[in-house]
Order: C-alpha cells, then structure tokens, then sequence
C-alpha cells in the first residue's frame, strides 16, 4: 500500500509541472521575416465530457468571444460527445510599428514585442483581454507604462460607484483590498491614460468580453508572465481596427470583429475592408507603401491600365467576410481556401486535460 501510495505521489510530481505549463504558456511567435503578418495556427480538438469551452479556451489562451465565435453550433457548457471544437489561435498582427504594447479593442487581443535580444529572433507575445463593456470606451492612442504594481487595493472610483448605486446595489464597497476577491487581480500594470490600467482579474471566465470600465483584463496566469518583462516607459498603442487583413503562405487574409460602436464610426464594414486592404492595393511595380493613382481630380487616362494589386483579392469573398463578425482570418485570395476546407484538412487532437476547479476564479497566478 505504501509502495502504491509513494508511486500516485511520484506521478503527480511529474505530471503537475506539465499541466502548469500548458495552462501558463502564452502564444509566443517568431515573428515572420517572409513578408506574413499572421502567426499560430488552427487546431481542432475533441474534448472529453468533463470540459468545458471555457476550459478550452483558457487552457489554449483564446478568450470567451474568440471560442464562441469560431464554434458557433457548440454548446458553451456542455459539447455534444465528439465534438470537434475549433482552437482559433490563428491571430493578424497589428499595424506596424511593431514595438512595445500594441491593444486591438475590437480584436480583443494584445499583442507584445520585446526588445529582441542580441543575435535572436524578434519576437511577439499574445494574450485574449477583456475590454470595456457597453457605454464605457478605452482612451485610443499612444502613451507607455507608467507603474507596475503587485496586490493593488482598488479603490472605486465615483462613477463606477454611481453606476452599481443605480443598479440597487447600495451597498457596494468603496474600497477593495488586496487579495482574491480584489477585480484587479494580484498584478496590475498602470498606463498613461488616466485610471486605466493592465490587469488580472478575479472573474477569469469573462477574459473576451466585454467586462471592463475601461481597462483591459487579462487571465491571471497571463499577467504573471508579461508582468515580469515590462517596466516603466514600455510604449503602449490602443487601436481599434475590426477590420484586418494580413498575409499567409503568399495570400491576403482578412478577418472581420465585432465592432466596438463607442468609438463613433460611420464607416460599414465593407468600406472599413476596403480601408484596411488599401496598402495591399498597388502596382506590382510600385515601391511598397506608394500607391498608383491619379493625381487628384485628375482621371485616369483610357490608355491607362487600371493599377494591379501585389495580392490578387476575390471581392465576393471580401463580401462575404464582412457579412457577420467572425474571429479566423480567411484567404481572400481568389485561389485561396475556404475556411471549411481548410478545417476539414486538420487532423483533430484528443483534449483531455482536466477542466479548471472550483478555485479557478482565483485572481492569484498559478505556481504562486
């Protein structure tokens, strides 16, 4: 008995680090030096009965819209037996510059570039974010880490005070301490944008929503691997692009979100597709960045042969990408691939970690 008990005692040993890794690991990718600005890859899996999507998508690092989104026929909390559930960790690189922090709200993503190291590969780091819920905006701009801070106490602001008041929740506190139940989590990174800060959470399974007053959550265990790398004066860029095209394998992708209509634009998404594939519509013999067009107001000559795009696009394809939000980039290439051939060549992979405990809403990181 003692032999047996030492033995379970043993495997566990072995096996504990193996799932601490897989559940603190970020998407972390060479970044391409082939002229693609897609990184990841699509994975199928078939989870066993026990997990969730939500399981899924924290032990793969994808957030609630991004698994929801890309399996819209599978209940969230109970898959059907054999279900093959899409992994979209398939992810468009913001616009360059890339360097620092750069937060794509509609993407719901934030995307990290380290200094490279001498003599390595650049690299990028992803993580999913929560961003602000209805009525509530994240300033948009350029500004930089401020501060980095450990077990913040949180202390509420009066708006957020007034807006739980008017729910009938008059008894919210003013004042959170540090700890678990604290929504800042245990790890906090301040920005330049007033009150706005990077940071854990103590309700994890909302990582992809729209959760926030204005800051960007992020998954425990995601903050405890970017927090140690950044310090004081990292840049930090907040876009908010729905539309994004990038390359893969030689083809345009494009990828349609659910736009955040906070930020005011007139713009439909067919006109937003047209805006983000513009720098990819150029003469092939045209220097990157310059486009052939006609001066203004003056027409283009009969003679003239329209500009030919770099990147061949089908704008029925276009069309139907911009038709309803999705989070997969898909070729728009008028060779390219449909999404469903392209998931139909993926050999799906046997899930079966087991699902997040009861503790899991926990704000402390895993290993601490």
């Amino acid at each position: 008995m003692e032999q047996r008990r030492r033995a379970i005692l043993l495997l566990i040993v072995v096996l504990l680090p193996s799932i601490w890794s897989l559940s603190t690991q970020a998407e972390t990718f060479d970044l391409p030096t082939d002229g693609s600005t897609i990184v990841g890859k699509l994975r199928v899996v078939i989870p066993t009965q026990d997990n969730t999507l939500l399981d899924i998508a924290r032990q793969t690092d994808v957030g609630y819209h991004e698994i929801t989104l890309a399996n819209p026929g599978i209940d969230v909390w109970v898959p059907e037996k054999n279900a093959k559930v899409v992994v979209p960790a398939l992810y468009v690189l913001p616009p360059k510059p890339w360097v620092g922090i750069v937060l794509n709200i509609s993407q719901r993503r934030l995307f990290y570039f380290p200094a490279p190291a001498k003599g390595k590969a650049a690299k990028v780091v992803t993580f999913p974010v929560s961003i602000a819920r209805e009525n509530w905006a994240t300033p948009l701009g350029t500004t930089k880490v401020t501060g980095l801070f450990k077990d913040p106490a949180w202390f509420v602001p009066k708006s957020i005070q007034e807006e739980h008041k008017a729910a009938g929740e008059v008894e919210f506190p003013t004042y959170f301490p540090p700890g678990p139940n604290n929504p800042m989590g245990m790890l906090a990174i301040q920005l330049g944008f007033p009150g706005i800060f990077i940071h854990g959470t103590n309700r994890p399974w909302g990582v992809g929503m729209r959760t926030s007053h204005g800051c960007l959550h992020l998954y425990p265990e995601d903050a405890a691997n970017i927090f140690p790398q950044l310090k004081a004066g990292v840049p930090v860029r907040v876009i908010d692009e729905p539309v994004v095209a990038g390359v893969l394998n030689g083809q345009l992708h494009l990828v349609v979100y659910d736009p955040v209509s906070e930020y005011g634009s007139t713009h439909n998404m067919m006109t937003r597709a047209a805006l983000a594939l513009e720098p990819y519509l150029q003469s092939a013999a045209a220097p990157r960045g310059e486009l052939h067009t006609p001066a203004k107001n003056q027409p283009r000559k009969a003679s003239e042969a329209a500009p030919l795009p770099v990147y061949p696009i089908d704008w029925s394809k276009v069309m139907a990408q911009t038709s309803k939000p999705q989070v997969i980039p898909v070729s728009i290439d008028p060779k390219g691939k449909s999404l469903a051939e392209v998931l139909d060549k993926i050999q799906p992979d046997l899930y079966d970690y087991p699902p997040y405990g009861m503790d899991a809403n926990d704000a402390t990181p895993p290993g601490d």
